[in-house]
């Protein structure tokens, strides 16, 4: 009984390191939810306002930009995938994985070959794992990215969109990555980055008037300069989400481990307890049996 005591007792400690560790990752993953969240919403008046001017000049435009413009046949499409580049997260990457599967399925059954790009070193271990072709890819920013990650990533994108497709070019280009919606709730989605959708709207938002622009020299060379700009600013946009979303998954797995861990001590503790009666018990046995041995010999 007394070795068995010591096993327990031997996981109970160990149990108690494991979960100083998942309590520590858990508050670290808490407040960085918090820096994440304000990182978004301090991107969100230039996302609106980028959008705007955009959208603006797409539907003023008397031209078919190339970035706007739809080809005949699609042929190939570039899927940019953003997962974590660190594990101990959940389901956060395979969700976003499973995402990008159907994404891919769908291209194939559209006759469209898709190109991975991919952000984090989860969805590169996955895609080598399974000797799949990869077209690009970044990793070590994935939880604190930066406006520079984000500029390196779309810059690869354009230059395959603007290649012809002759010379391994794409025809479009989707984003899939994971929306934060709150601490509880995050959703793995995927949008069409190019080529854009142009939508001719008479009414703005809450019934407010459409505002008039005047573009100089026009419409088009203003798309030149604010299209590259606005594919950088949604997989920024994209990344931070995904940053937040990637600590709230961590926060809530961390959690999870923790409460397990306080279980798993309860539990042992109550068998540890049961070894050391048993034990005594033993003992008080051996003890008794020994005098009545004794008196009976006397």
């Amino acid at each position: 009984m007394g070795a068995q005591l010591r096993v327990y007792r031997g996981r109970i400690k160990s149990v108690k390191a494991t979960k100083k560790i998942t309590k520590a990752m858990e508050l670290i993953a808490s407040s960085r939810i918090v820096k994440a969240q304000q990182r978004v919403a301090a991107s969100l008046p230039y996302t609106k306002a980028l959008v705007a001017a955009v959208s603006a000049a797409a539907s003023n435009s008397t031209t078919a930009h190339p970035l706007t413009a739809h080809p005949e046949k699609r042929n190939r499409a570039a899927v940019c995938l953003i997962t974590a580049d660190r594990g101990l997260a959940g389901g956060y990457s395979s969700n976003a994985i499973r995402e990008a599967e159907g994404v891919n399925s769908y291209l194939r059954e559209e006759g469209v070959e898709p190109l991975a790009f991919l952000v984090g070193r989860k969805g590169i271990s996955f895609y080598k794992f399974r000797d799949r072709k990869i077209a690009d890819s970044w990793s070590g920013f994935t939880d604190q990215p930066t406006y520079e990650d984000a500029r390196k990533i779309a810059e690869s994108l354009l230059k395959s969109f603007q290649t012809p497709v002759e010379e391994g070019g794409v025809d479009e280009i989707h984003l899939v990555y994971t929306q934060f919606e709150n601490m509880v709730t995050q959703t793995p989605v995927a949008k069409r980055l190019l080529p854009l959708e142009v939508e001719e709207k008479t009414e703005a938002e809450h019934g407010e008037a459409i505002p008039l622009y005047d573009f100089e020299p026009g419409a088009a060379d203003v798309l030149d300069s604010l299209l590259p700009q606005y594919i950088t600013n949604v997989v920024w946009n994209a990344l931070l989400l995904s940053a937040a979303s990637e600590h709230a998954a961590r926060r809530r797995a961390m959690k999870s481990a923790t409460d397990n861990a306080e279980e798993l001590i309860k539990t042992l503790t109550r068998l540890a307890n049961q070894a050391r009666q048993a034990e005594i018990t033993q003992e008080i046995s051996e003890i008794v049996g020994g005098a009545d041995a004794l008196a009976s010999a006397k």
